[in-house]
C-alpha cells in the first residue's frame, strides 16, 4: 500500500518516462522468446505517429485518387468548370441547330412556292433577339441564293413572275435604286473579302427597300443577326443585315422606298450599329456604291 501511494504521487512526466519490460514467453514452457523495454511515453508517441500516418494515407487516397468523386460535396474545381463549359457549349449548339432549322424550313417553303401573300401577313413588327453566341461561319446566304435560282423557274405565283419579269437582260445602269438609308460608308465593297457595303446611320433609322420586290427571307442568324432579303426584277437580290427590328415577313410584297427594317447592331460579326447591305445580280455580288448614292 505505501508503494502504491508513492507511485501515485510521482509527477506525470516522471510516470510517463518510467521504464517497463514487456516479455513474450512460450505459454507451455515459459521460455522467453523476446522482451521489449518501453515506457508510457514510448507507447503514446508510437500510437500518435501511427494515427497521423493513417490519417495522411486516407487523405492522400481521397485527394489524389478518383475516390473523392464518391464523397458528397468534395469535387475537383477544374472538373466542375469543365462541366459548366460543356453545358454552355451544348446550349450554344442547340441554338445553332434551331437557327439552321429555321433556314431549312424557309428554303422548303420557297422551293414548294408555299409562301404567304401580302394579304395573309398581318401588318406588325417582328423583333427578334440579339445574338450572343460565337460559332463557325455557315454558308446560309449561298444556300438562299441557290434556292432562289430554283424558284425562279416556277411561274405559278407573283413572286416567280417578278424574278423574270423582263424578256431580256436590262443593264443595272438603267434601273433607279433608292438608297436603303443615308449615312457614312464605314466599309467599302470588296468582291472577295467583303461583298457588301457597310453604312453608318443614327439609331432607329429605318432601312428601305431599294426597289419593288418580295421578301424571300426575314430571319435571324448568329452571324448577321436580324436579316431580311428581297428578290427584285431582272434577277436582282438584296440583303439587309444586322438590323435591330424586322418590319416585314417572308412572302410580303414591298414597294421601293418602303421601310422594311430598323438599323441595329445584332449578330456576332457586327461591331457597332450599321447596315450591312449586299446587292446581287445573276448570282454575283455588285458594288452598290456604283449605282446608289449613300451620302
Amino acid at each position: 500500500m505505501p508503494n502504491e501511494n508513492i507511485e501515485g504521487k510521482k509527477p506525470l512526466m516522471q510516470r510517463l518516462k518510467t521504464t517497463y519490460r514487456l516479455v513474450v514467453m512460450n505459454h507451455e514452457t515459459f521460455e522467453e522468446i523476446r522482451s521489449f523495454k518501453l515506457s508510457l511515453l514510448n507507447v503514446y508517441v508510437f500510437l500518435s505517429t501511427l494515427m497521423v500516418a493513417v490519417a495522411l494515407l486516407v487523405a492522400s487516397l481521397i485527394v489524389f485518387t478518383p475516390l473523392k468523386r464518391y464523397i458528397p460535396g468534395f469535387g475537383d474545381l477544374k472538373e466542375y468548370k469543365e462541366v459548366m463549359r460543356l453545358s454552355n457549349k451544348v446550349d450554344e449548339l442547340e441554338d445553332e441547330i434551331k437557327a439552321h432549322q429555321t433556314y431549312t424550313d424557309n428554303f422548303r417553303r420557297m422551293l414548294t412556292s408555299d409562301v404567304e401573300t401580302e394579304k395573309e401577313v398581318p401588318k406588325e413588327s417582328v423583333e427578334l433577339p440579339d445574338s450572343a453566341y460565337v460559332i463557325k461561319r455557315i454558308p446560309e446566304d449561298e444556300k438562299l441564293r441557290q434556292s432562289l435560282e430554283v424558284v425562279s423557274g416556277n411561274n405559278n405565283n407573283g413572286y416567280s413572275q417578278l424574278v423574270n419579269v423582263s424578256p431580256k437582260d436590262v443593264p443595272l445602269s438603267q434601273f433607279y435604286f433608292i438608297a436603303p438609308l443615308v449615312g457614312e460608308v464605314s466599309k467599302a465593297f470588296d468582291s472577295k473579302k467583303h461583298p457588301a457595303i457597310d453604312v453608318l446611320a443614327p439609331k432607329d433609322t429605318p432601312v428601305k427597300a431599294i426597289m419593288d420586290g418580295y421578301v424571300v427571307s426575314a430571319d435571324w442568324s448568329l452571324e448577321f443577326g436580324n436579316t431580311i432579303a428581297l428578290q427584285h426584277s431582272n434577277n436582282i437580290l438584296t440583303f439587309y443585315k444586322h438590323n435591330s427590328t424586322i418590319l416585314k415577313k417572308s412572302g410580303s410584297f414591298v414597294k421601293a422606298g418602303e421601310a422594311i427594317a430598323i438599323i441595329g447592331n445584332t449578330g456576332e460579326l457586327s461591331s457597332g450599329p450599321h447596315l450591312h447591305f449586299e446587292l446581287w445580280h445573276k448570282g454575283k455580288p455588285i458594288n452598290p456604291a456604283e449605282y446608289i448614292k449613300f451620302n
